[in-house]
């Protein structure tokens, strides 16, 4: 199972959710040969009830993800805490709602939720908790307590930041750290823009249905982390177009 566990659903955060542009991520997705991805759309985009809103209206829910066109999609969100950081919670539907309802005191810039306090939050449901490119220059994690990055689940080889910073000097911080605290790494594209898929895969050796058996399967080490010998076109790319299309749409908006 191929699956990218650091995906939008949105080219930015000031847009509307659009089931056009989002099929249009679908399809990229599938074309990168990806079984799953994960949603993690920011918590606090434009409008975030509209994704999973229109996701309901238009597309089968099963176990633990929605059945769109032959792709997997694990619901999830992005999340920004107190101390400067993003963590990527995933989880059952029901679940993710619930905690982005506890998360609506924190959407604005100088108020978002405490690290420990979203720790503990997510602790009151089965939820795959990333640590979101722990070493990104604007929002890093590496600073944090070691004691509650353990509470993670995994932390995220991000595509955007192995072109940033280069495979090797990315991969080494985010490996070391991980050694470091005793979390596995998993990988997510950060993909915003279609072109992007494909960047970093995570290859499961089994077909996961819940989040679970996702954190089994990380937890147990079977599965393998794909960099594409593409990412610096992919992301390039991405990028650029990503830089066009969002000067466009938020002018609509």
């Amino acid at each position: 199972m191929k699956i990218d566990f650091h995906t939008h659903g949105k080219l930015s955060k000031k847009v509307n959710f659009s089931l056009d542009y989002f099929m249009e991520l679908v399809q990229a997705a599938k074309e990168n040969d990806l079984d799953a991805i994960a949603l993690t759309e920011h918590f606090n985009t434009h409008r975030f009830s509209d994704v999973y809103d229109t996701l309901d209206d238009h597309f089968p829910y099963i176990d633990h993800y929605y059945e769109v066109d032959g792709l997997k999609v694990f619901p999830g969100m992005e999340v920004d805490i107190k101390e400067t950081g993003h963590i990527l919670v995933i989880g059952k539907r029901t679940d993710l709602l619930e905690l982005r309802k506890k998360l609506d005191p924190y959407t604005e810039k100088g108020s978002f939720i405490p690290f420990q306090e979203l720790l503990k939050e997510a602790a009151s449901a089965e939820f795959l908790v990333i640590g979101g490119h722990p070493y990104r220059e604007s929002t890093p994690l590496h600073h944090l307590a070691g004691d509650l990055l353990a509470k993670l689940d995994a932390f995220d080889l991000n595509g955007k930041d192995l072109y940033e910073k280069g495979i090797e000097k990315n991969s080494r911080e985010v490996y070391s750290l991980a050694e470091q605290i005793g979390i596995p790494v998993v990988g997510g594209s950060d993909t915003h823009q279609s072109l992007q898929y494909g960047a970093v895969v995570n290859v499961l050796d089994v077909s996961c249905r819940t989040v679970r058996e996702f954190k089994d399967a990380i937890r147990s080490g079977a599965y393998r982390i794909e960099i594409s010998t593409e990412l610096d076109e992919k992301v390039a790319a991405a990028k650029e177009l990503k830089k066009r299309l969002k000067e466009k749409m938020e002018k609509v908006v």
